[in-house]
């Protein structure tokens, strides 16, 4: 316990440090920790290049049930590089990006968790491996834009912007494409070569399109996509097609802002059936997005109420999870003077499909059904390059219900993680 006591211990001090910073430091510009860098900052902005790399490091702990209880401390160093021709080369409207991954530490769900919903958005396996490469081409009005490259898609689609601010997985990239795509599909830590269209035919309106490599790492289906492409290179292009459309709609509800996405995927691989021997061609999924501000603070317009909801999809045959979900609530600036802080709570439903169930009660294990996330949290910008973030996760039926390794007579118990997540930008 004694781990656990000093973990608990330097968790409230984070905290108490990050709600005592002045809140005058809050205005300063953000240039990160290293600042100017002696001038190559605006010397390279001069040239349109911009360069960035930021810091996360989480601290969770599994406090009771599970697998075992324990905590692991886990971090990605994320470095970019945005190239802006119109100024580097006098091709205007272009966009040339790279950034790259440094993966390290012990991930918390595989060892102590074995739930649906990864209790850490940063988690993946040890590597430092290139993570996009492409570029982009606008039209002159900006209503148009095609990008082509190596790309991570939970960049663009199927995005909540208020459920960004949580720490699970999640809350991040869903839970169906999570588990039912290959390696979990083109999104963080994998990317993909592939071809997204952008169009907004006014202000409130955007339809995006693309077709992507579903393959990262270019293995089977039940293959490691991560281990079979360490280094981000590979650059597969040998199974099949992810398709991916979505529509997105900006508006004011009674003024205050909201934005509506509706989309869907095909993936043109084959698939195992969940239950019998043999594969389905194709695999798809339909999803909805919703962000809305439901008020705003008439003494102070940074503090604001936001509900967010995301709802997925997809046939059970040849899928594990066959529909997921998540929404919640969060406050901006919830404390005086903290007009940089944001509080959330978040609910997540994951549910085993009735195929996909058949296969463990067929094979002598526990039929699984649905897995439930409740998560708090709190984000406190506590030095304009610094945000400490502490959270709270609990989780109901992990794995839909699945048996204790351990004690196959009883269900994995219900978990509690507690943790810290604290980011530097540099």
């Amino acid at each position: 316990m004694g781990v656990f006591k000093s973990w608990r211990g330097a968790s409230l001090c984070a905290l108490l440090t990050a709600l005592a910073a002045p809140a005058m430091a809050q205005d300063d510009a953000n240039t990160g920790l290293l600042g100017d860098m002696g001038g190559l900052r605006t010397a390279l902005a001069a040239y349109g290049v911009s360069i960035g790399i930021n810091d996360a490091e989480n601290l969770l702990g599994n406090v009771s049930g599970g697998v075992k209880t324990g905590a692991t401390m886990q971090g990605v160093t994320t470095m970019t590089l945005d190239v802006d021709t119109g100024k580097a080369f006098g091709i205007q409207g272009g966009t040339f990006h790279v950034s790259a991954l440094q993966i390290h530490g012990q991930q918390l769900s595989a060892s102590y968790l074995d739930n649906l919903q990864a209790a850490n958005g940063d988690e993946g396996e040890n590597a430092t491996r290139l993570w996009e490469l492409w570029y982009d081409q606008a039209t002159p009005d900006g209503r148009f834009d095609i990008k082509f490259g190596q790309q991570s898609i939970d960049n663009e689609f199927m995005v909540s912007d208020y459920s960004g601010l949580f720490v699970n997985t999640m809350a991040g990239w869903p839970i169906i494409p999570s588990v039912d795509l290959y390696g979990g599909g083109p999104a963080y830590p994998l990317s993909s070569l592939g071809v997204r269209g952008q169009f907004k035919p006014n202000d409130h309106v955007a339809i995006l399109a693309g077709v992507f490599d579903d393959d990262p790492g270019g293995g089977a289906f039940d293959d490691d996509q991560q281990a079979l492409d360490p280094r981000g290179g590979r650059f597969n292009l040998n199974n099949g097609a992810l398709w991916i459309a979505e529509i997105q709609y900006s508006t004011k509800m009674f003024g205050l802002p909201g934005t509506y996405k509706f989309g869907g995927w095909y993936d043109s691989a084959t698939f195992p059936d969940q239950l019998y021997d043999y594969n389905h061609r194709g695999n798809y999924s339909l999803y909805g997005v919703v962000d809305q501000t439901v008020w705003q603070s008439p003494a102070n317009g940074s503090r604001t109420l936001n509900v967010f909801g995301r709802i997925m999809g997809a046939p059970g045959d040849q899928n594990y999870v066959d529909f997921g979900f998540n929404g919640g609530v969060t406050l901006t600036a919830p404390l005086p003077g903290r007009d940089n802080d944001q509080a959330g709570l978040d609910f997540g439903v994951a549910h085993v499909s009735s195929r996909a169930a058949d296969a463990i009660a067929a094979d002598g294990g526990r039929r699984p059904g649905t897995e439930t996330l409740i998560e708090a949290t709190y984000q406190a910008q506590a030095t304009p390059w610094l945000v400490l973030q502490p959270d709270i996760q609990y989780v109901i039926n992990p794995g839909g219900g699945i048996d204790d390794p351990d004690d196959t007579s009883k269900k994995l118990g219900n978990e509690l993680v507690i943790g810290l997540r604290g980011i530097v930008t540099f």
